[in-house]
């Protein structure tokens, strides 16, 4: 066996420290490390590392990790590292690491389960943050309506996100689908990756309190919420802790915060979509969030799908689930008509 390289995540008092074995062989395949007697790591052994795997031409979606363990993005660059399932969460919850979606695919992206509203609509690009330009689309008709600010996946502002600002504007809303990108979309998870490590958190911030802003000052809407899916979803999470102006968040499997304290300033009704098989978002965090929003009396709606995965409600991924997709996207007109209307 050649070009062996392991890495794993450990916690040790509340801190994670990476071990590192070259060129080691182990009988069993397991191996194991004592660092001045406080840490033991334990690490399996598979023949190609993941740069090893890069290397050969190989898409970062489509490495694959030995012995159970799952592939991970480093945040700081974007480099993959396999980890054991059970470190996943906490990787991401600190910072450390970046949730991997499946490949994107040319197939499914004008899927009809999500359905129209009775609005015909229009669309168009406007510049709503400095030289950042949006995909806004809102009924034809003229009279008043909610306004909503639509986060995209880690693939940047694309077809998909611009088709879904069209269904959902056709419901009643005039929906603003933001760019936290720049202008640029991956179709690769490579690209994606290397998007996403270069996004600067403050000026997402930033971006998205200019979107409500925008729609407020230029639509005149009359209540805004924010919706969005993985990493948008984690975004509109973020929305809801930096903006008071909300009426209603709508978080897909995005990054989750439990700290009852930090949700208490949340003063208004929130829906979670997450997946029973999503490792980064596992059932546990959501139980936690779903918990911490109810001590604070954060008035929500979670729901978890049974035997779908992270991604499941975008039709241009892999881990694409109709049925799952069509019930969440019902819960999710409800939930908004019930708040923003």
């Amino acid at each position: 066996m050649s070009n062996i390289f392991t890495i794993e995540a450990v916690q040790a008092e509340e801190n994670f420290v990476w071990g590192v074995m070259l060129d080691q062989i182990c009988e069993d395949n397991s191996c194991s490390v004592n660092e001045t007697n406080q840490l033991q790591m334990s690490s399996f052994v598979y023949a190609l590392s993941p740069l090893k795997q890069i290397s050969q031409g190989i898409d970062v979606s489509s490495i694959t990790c030995a012995g159970g363990k799952v592939l991970v993005l480093k945040q700081s660059n974007g480099l993959p590292a396999c980890v054991n399932p059970s470190s996943v969460e906490k990787l991401i919850f600190r910072g450390w690491a970046i949730h991997i979606l499946p490949g994107y695919t040319n197939g499914n992206n004008n899927s009809e389960i999500f359905t129209l509203g009775s609005h015909k609509t229009m669309s168009e690009m406007v510049t709503y943050f400095g030289d950042v330009s949006g995909y806004l689309a809102r009924p034809v008709s003229d009279g008043s309506y909610p306004g909503i600010v639509m986060i995209h996946e880690w693939w940047g502002l694309n077809d998909n996100i611009k088709e879904m600002a069209d269904k959902l504007a056709s419901h009643g809303y005039v929906v603003l689908a933001i760019d936290l990108y720049g202008g640029k979309v991956a179709t690769t998870s490579d690209q994606a990756r290397q998007l996403i490590t270069a996004f600067d958190s403050e000026y997402g911030l930033q971006n998205m309190n200019s979107a409500v802003s925008f729609l407020s000052d230029v639509y005149a809407v009359d209540a805004v919420g924010s919706i969005g899916w993985c990493f948008g979803g984690g975004q509109s999470l973020n929305l809801a802790l930096h903006n008071e102006e909300l009426d209603a968040t709508v978080i897909y499997y995005g990054s989750l915060v439990t700290d009852p304290e930090t949700l208490s300033v949340i003063d208004w009704p929130v829906l979670g979509i997450f997946a029973e098989l999503d490792k980064g978002i596992p059932v546990e965090t959501v139980n936690e969030f779903e918990t911490a929003l109810n001590q604070v009396d954060v008035e929500n709606q979670i729901h978890i799908y049974d035997g779908v995965d992270h991604a499941f409600a975008n039709p241009s991924g892999e881990r694409y689930a109709p049925d799952a997709s069509k019930n969440a996207w019902a819960q999710t007109i409800s939930f908004l008509e019930s708040n923003l209307k």
